[in-house]
């Protein structure tokens, strides 16, 4: 190139023939043709990705170049004196933490009971079970954990709800915590309903997946939350994922029954009937049975049978690529033992006595029935539940007006020791209120069975009515109510004084 400027041109020959010496050079070295193939590519395809290679490079050579940051591990050089002196200071922290002075009373008066589960038990099936296979399988259900009753459980299940297959788990509350998770994934979005109980909370926390909570048995809510995710998936394009709702058969925390005809969404429903499973429906087969839905139509089924079936552990029942999959990457079935054959086997005997007869749903029905129209109109306290469901809660109403949790679990707490010393046991529901992801408010929890008569349930009715309205607790009530009512007094006075 000429210019009309001599130093232009010497400037332009310098700089042609040391980027043509560049060049040769740089054609001599292994390898240089790809990688120059590579960067023009990738800049004519996208320049920003090259720059920021650049950038890349440019920060590992800084990165290589830059003097490492060291600390010096000497201790601090102590005299002995001062040793001795820390290892007196040191206290160590207690193994059991302190506990409050109502923790203190109600462990003193919980009663310790010796014998066997429920009203009336027949153990011959347990003995003959644990005679021949021992206490424990000693082993994951994976591996050699696995034995001839867990897979007759399974087969029972599956045959008694009407549906393809069935998993076992040996923990009854890591069962719906190791299912959620193991398909729900970061990324999927899980609708739940808010009075879904604490196992499911942790398997959805566990999950990391989007969580969208519908209020409490409310299906006006649940489609518009439905509704507004599919406005957002058109308005940012997002990719389709896994769409779960999940809810209960009969809520553990307040004892209503889930809307399972209005739940009919295109979205992947988990339903934990760990409550219904044996009260409900005709034959006991849980909340499918009781609105006659065909239980295929539900993608994932979930039990315990520490309630109806009187056993330990938990299932999940569903299509076979349901269960396959969590044997494989379910957490509790993967990384625990497998359950006592003794209470697989009571398990399945259960299930087989609720099929010879099935007049034991009626009865628990009935015994519900009866109980409720025995706690009517009760003063201080409110039985919270559906109708048909035979397990409740009892709370108490607006007429006794606490400040907070505690003296709420006190009061309940006098109904339950004035009914157990009138031979009536009782407890009160137990929460995890730090870990709750919605408040929960203190109650005596109620499981109706088939096993009691008509007369037992009366007379257990009327032990607690009248531990309700026993004199001393009345009393209490009245005498915090009465003080609430001098304190609201005192601070009105005092605003008219002009006293903060």
């Amino acid at each position: 190139m000429n210019t009309s400027y001599p130093i232009l041109n010497d400037l332009f020959v310098f700089l042609n023939s040391t980027i043509t010496h560049i060049s040769i050079v740089y054609s001599r070295i292994p390898g240089s043709g790809i990688l120059l193939k590579y960067i023009k590519n990738s800049h004519q395809n996208d320049p920003f990705r090259t720059f920021l290679e650049v950038l890349l490079v440019l920060f590992g050579i800084i990165y290589l170049l830059t003097k490492k940051y060291r600390t010096d591990n000497k201790l601090i050089d102590l005299t002995p004196s001062e040793v001795e002196e820390l290892v007196d200071e040191w206290q160590p922290e207690p193994l059991v933490p302190t506990i409050t002075e109502n923790q203190r009373i109600e462990l003193e008066k919980t009663p310790v009971l010796n014998g066997p589960q429920g009203p009336r038990v027949k153990l011959e099936k347990a003995i003959q079970i644990l005679r021949k296979y021992g206490v424990g399988s000693c082993g994951p259900p994976g591996f050699y954990g696995t034995i001839d009753v867990h897979t007759e459980f399974e087969r029972t299940v599956s045959e008694f709800l009407g549906t393809d297959d069935t998993i076992l788990y040996s923990q009854a509350f890591s069962t719906i915590g190791s299912a959620i998770p193991s398909f729900c994934k970061r990324g999927d979005i899980i609708v739940v309903d808010q009075g879904c109980n604490f196992a499911i909370q942790k398997g959805i926390q566990i999950s990391r997946s989007v969580v969208k909570w519908y209020k409490h048995n409310d299906m006006q809510d649940l489609e518009n939350i439905l509704l507004k995710i599919k406005n957002e998936d058109i308005e940012s394009g997002r990719r389709l994922t896994r769409r779960f709702i999940v809810t209960e058969g009969i809520f553990e925390n307040s004892g209503d029954i889930a809307q399972l005809p209005k739940l009919k969404f295109k979205y992947r429903l988990i339903l934990d009937e760990s409550l219904s499973i044996g009260t409900l429906g005709k034959r006991g087969a849980g909340l499918t049975d009781y609105y006659n839905i065909n239980p295929k139509e539900v993608d994932m089924i979930v039990g315990s049978m520490c309630t109806a079936l009187c056993s330990s552990g938990g299932f999940c029942s569903g299509s076979f690529e349901i269960t396959d999959h969590q044997r494989i990457s379910g957490p509790a079935y993967c990384y625990s033992a497998a359950l006592p054959a003794m209470l697989s086997a009571c398990a399945t005997e259960s299930i087989r006595n609720l099929d010879r007869n099935p007049h034991l749903v009626a009865k628990v029905s009935s015994n519900t029935s009866t109980f409720k129209s025995n706690m009517a109109n009760v003063k201080y306290v409110t039985v919270d539940g559906y109708a048909d469901s035979p397990m409740f809660h009892l709370r108490l109403n607006k007429d006794v007006k606490a400040n907070n949790t505690e003296e709420k679990e006190k009061f309940l707490q006098e109904i339950v020791d004035e009914a157990i010393n009138n031979g009536v046991l009782l407890t009160r529901a137990k929460y995890v209120y730090g870990q709750e992801i919605f408040g929960i408010e203190p109650s005596i929890r109620i499981c109706i069975s088939a096993s009691f008569s008509k007369k037992e349930i009366e007379r257990a009715a009327a032990i607690i009515k009248s531990a309700i309205n026993k004199k001393q607790l009345i009393h209490n009530i009245r005498i915090y109510n009465l003080y609430s009512s001098l304190v609201y007094v005192d601070s009105q006075t005092s605003k008219k004084k002009g006293f903060e």
